[in-house]
């Protein structure tokens, strides 16, 4: 009995451990919606999915570098919102190229990144704090910059709406989902730079154990520093696929926007006290919780479920993760 534990213990970390679990639960979760709900199964809920899932899937790309380190970005939401309004406004209002407005939008999500990477590495205000303060504040300058009116960045067939093609495209009638792609390449380079770089591997060392990595000589503070603006970045991104997707964007939305990439990625393996996670994983997580919120409502739930049940998967993954702490530590 006890050589059947150890044996289906290896092969389920050979398999990726909590990684291989969650993919199993977004492939229940995709068996079950599509047999008990026909429209579930259709190619327009698929891509309803995958739009919701790319503003989502970016955002926990780039948090899991904070929340490895022990820390958080609550900004990342509103923070998306502000540098989409940005942009936008800069664009329709003001005239800009769209190239131009994404690159605002893109510095802003940079500056604002490092901003909390200061605040917490340079000026030692925890985490939490830090950028709770950086979400109120991008939150009011996203109103200030749009004057207190939602953006509507170009329309699909006006000038300048070129950018929506870099998520979704149509062949013969058929909208393909370029984004997907796009995702997935960019998570396939965000883990080998966890994995495999120096700011990846300082980023966990900071996380496991922060007092011995300044003993052994590293610049703490500067991978400290970078972990917050990688995670401001992709926040960037992230509101540029929001643009692409959706038609309008409003000022004073966005708070949540982070919960459900913080969840994401927690539920993908990132542990809520920092030094484990995986950026593929974070990106596992964030289809369950698409499933659900897409999923839920074609079985006559209402969508207030979807965080019901999404807070209480979310808090499955982080007693898993204080269990296999105790494990590690006995």
């Amino acid at each position: 009995m006890g050589k059947s534990n150890v044996s289906n213990k290896s092969v389920i970390s050979r398999l990726g451990g909590q990684k291989f679990i969650v993919l199993l639960v977004v492939i229940g979760l995709i068996i079950f919606f599509s047999a008990i709900s026909p429209d579930f199964r259709k190619y327009t809920t698929f891509m309803s999915i995958l739009d919701y899932s790319y503003y989502i899937a970016l955002m926990a790309i780039g948090v899991t570098f904070p929340l490895i380190t022990g820390g958080v970005d609550l900004s990342i939401g509103t923070g998306l919102i502000c540098y989409s309004l940005t942009g936008g406004y800069l664009i329709v209002q003001k005239g800009w190229p769209v190239g131009a407005g994404m690159a605002v939008a893109l510095l802003l999500s940079i500056a604002i990144g490092l901003l909390n990477g200061v605040l917490v590495a340079i000026m030692n205000l925890p985490p939490f704090l830090a950028t709770l303060c950086t979400c109120m504040i991008t939150r009011g300058l996203g109103s200030i910059f749009s004057k207190g009116f939602g953006i509507s960045w170009p329309t699909s067939g006006a000038p300048g709406s070129w950018f929506r093609n870099i998520f979704k495209i149509t062949v013969n009638g058929t909208k393909i989902p370029l984004g997907f792609l796009w995702v997935v390449l960019l998570v396939v380079l965000m883990a080998f730079v966890l994995n495999h770089t120096k700011i990846g591997r300082y980023t966990i060392a900071i996380g496991s154990n922060k007092e011995a990595t300044i003993l052994s000589g590293i610049n703490v503070k500067f991978y400290h520093i970078m972990a917050y603006v990688i995670s401001g970045f992709f926040a960037g991104l992230a509101a540029i696929a929001y643009s692409a997707v959706f038609s309008t964007v409003q000022p004073g939305t966005g708070a949540g926007f982070e919960l459900e990439a913080i969840g994401g990625a927690i539920i993908g393996g990132v542990s809520a006290s920092g030094g484990v996670g995986s950026v593929e994983g974070s990106l596992i997580g964030v289809f369950v919780i698409c499933l659900l919120k897409t999923g839920l409502p074609y079985i006559g739930l209402q969508a207030n479920w979807q965080q019901i049940i999404t807070g209480l998967v979310l808090i499955g993954a982080v007693l898993i993760d204080i269990m296999k702490k105790k494990k590690e530590q006995a």
